[in-house]
């Protein structure tokens, strides 16, 4: 029987045989290689092998019966006990540092994989937001075939209006750039994209009004004037109120027929490049969606035995630092043993178990 259970005997019963203290074993988990497409494989790498400490315990850690006899040691020696424990906490840290440098590893490892596997899904989410987007959208009417035939009625009739100005005009002027730009000075009022006359709940003040008619009904007077040369005053009242009205409305006419042909391409071009996206995009997007859904499942099979991995290092860490606490328990119970008894004993009987320890 040894000392301490000799000890012991004296106070409490006898414990059972001790066991000798096991160090968790760590094995190294069986992960499989990664992805071979290039984007992956440049990132993903294999699971970096586990590292266990090389340093041993020491004697009286790895025995239970050690441990308690050097609690009685303390208790006898009434020493503070602080040191010790700080040592064998600092022998389970030294174990465990190579563990903690391999759990981080793991969990960079896991970020890098849910990093590539955020960024496919969010290209998967773009790629369907074009797919439901071109799928949904339908072949707007382009009206060019209407916007054309008007746009030629339009210049008829403004050549034909140049024309009748030009021959009232020619007896006192026969220059036919004057006859132009009397045409173009009535025809082109500039001053707003259309005339009020289009516009429904406008509020008309005087500058409007002189921006709409100033020029148009200026430019009829000096015709109407030429005409009364030449004809009666009925025919010359006539072309004014015909060539009044024609430069008040046709001008902005013909410029607003000109727009809606330029939006009528622009239209017929955007359905141009729906049927091309739906006839050549949309087989693309849905095959690279296919590929990406593909990675996301090889990079999930990269994952899972990483995350399994990364659960039993941390089950073995959480054991480890279970046994520690242990020890240190045990350890202080003898102590706080040994040191309640210490008075107990005679000066004779301490040196004499000290000798024998």
């Amino acid at each position: 029987m040894t000392f301490i259970k000799r000890l012991r005997s004296l106070f409490v019963p006898i414990p059972a045989p001790a066991r000798p203290v096991a160090v968790p074993v760590i094995k190294k988990p069986n992960v499989p290689e990664l992805l071979s497409q290039p984007e992956i494989q440049a990132t993903l790498y294999k699971t970096p092998p586990l590292f266990i400490s090389n340093e041993p315990l020491p004697y009286w850690l790895t025995s239970e019966e050690s441990l308690r006899d050097e609690g009685v040691l303390f208790g006898l020696a009434d020493a503070q006990p602080t040191e010790k424990v700080a040592e064998i906490r600092a022998h389970f840290e030294q174990q465990a540092i190579p563990l903690d440098k391999q759990r981080n590893q793991y969990i960079e490892k896991i970020g890098e994989l849910n990093l590539l596997i955020g960024q496919r899904e969010n290209r998967i989410l773009v790629l369907q937001d074009q797919l439901k987007s071109v799928s949904d959208r339908q072949s707007t009417p382009n009206g060019l075939l209407r916007t054309t035939v008007s746009l030629m009625l339009a210049i008829g009739m403004s050549i034909g209006t140049f024309y009748l100005i030009d021959e009232t005009l020619e007896p006192a002027y026969p220059n036919h750039w004057i006859s132009i730009g009397v045409f173009l000075a009535g025809m082109f009022n500039l001053f707003g994209r259309t005339s009020f006359f289009y516009e429904e709940s406008t509020l008309l003040t005087s500058r409007r009004v002189i921006e709409e008619i100033g020029l148009p009904l200026a430019t009829s007077v000096f015709v109407l004037s030429q005409a009364l040369k030449t004809q009666t005053v009925w025919q010359a009242g006539a072309l004014f109120i015909f060539v009044f009205f024609l430069f008040l409305l046709a001008g902005k006419l013909l410029f607003s027929t000109v727009t809606l042909l330029q939006n009528g391409i622009s239209i017929s071009q955007a359905n141009r490049q729906l049927l091309v996206d739906k006839q050549q995009n949309l087989p693309v997007w849905e095959a690279e969606i296919e590929r990406l859904d593909q990675e996301i499942d090889s990079i999930r099979t990269q994952k899972w035995p990483v995350v399994t991995a990364l659960t039993t290092l941390e089950t073995d860490l959480a054991r480890l630092n279970t046994r520690r606490d242990q020890l240190v328990n045990l350890f202080m119970s003898e102590y706080e043993l040994a040191r309640s008894i210490r008075n107990r004993l005679s000066e004779q009987q301490r040196e004499s178990m000290f000798n024998e320890l």
